[in-house]
């Protein structure tokens, strides 16, 4: 078995590119949360902008990478802290299982 065939590797690989599309949504977030400041018409064209189906889709996509990224983060805490070690692969497809019911969760609400 290779390295890159195993399921740590795939949960550290889901933590940091997890967390390099989380860092990539800041600047956007942060100049949307600018606009709505700056006055009501911004923040209103702001909102009617977000009833777009790709907006949803991308904030379905923002709910699912904050769980993922959350639970392989909490992985990395118990391998790190935790005296056990056998039980770990199982916290893989914890997290993964994790972000999509999340992710599944959301997506109802939206409805």
């Amino acid at each position: 078995m290779t390295v890159r065939n195993h399921a740590g590797y795939w949960a550290f690989l889901g933590h940091r590119l997890s967390g390099l599309l989380l860092a990539l949504f800041l600047p956007l977030h942060f100049l949307s949360l600018g606009l709505a400041i700056e006055s009501e018409a911004k923040l209103d064209t702001l909102l009617r902008w977000t009833e777009n189906p790709w907006v949803k889709a991308g904030e379905w996509a923002l709910v699912v990478l904050l769980t993922a990224h959350l639970s392989f983060g909490l992985r990395v805490l118990a391998i790190e802290f935790l005296p056990w070690r056998g039980a770990l692969k199982g916290f893989v497809s914890l997290g993964s299982g994790a972000a999509l019911l999340v992710g599944a969760v959301f997506l109802l609400s939206l409805t």
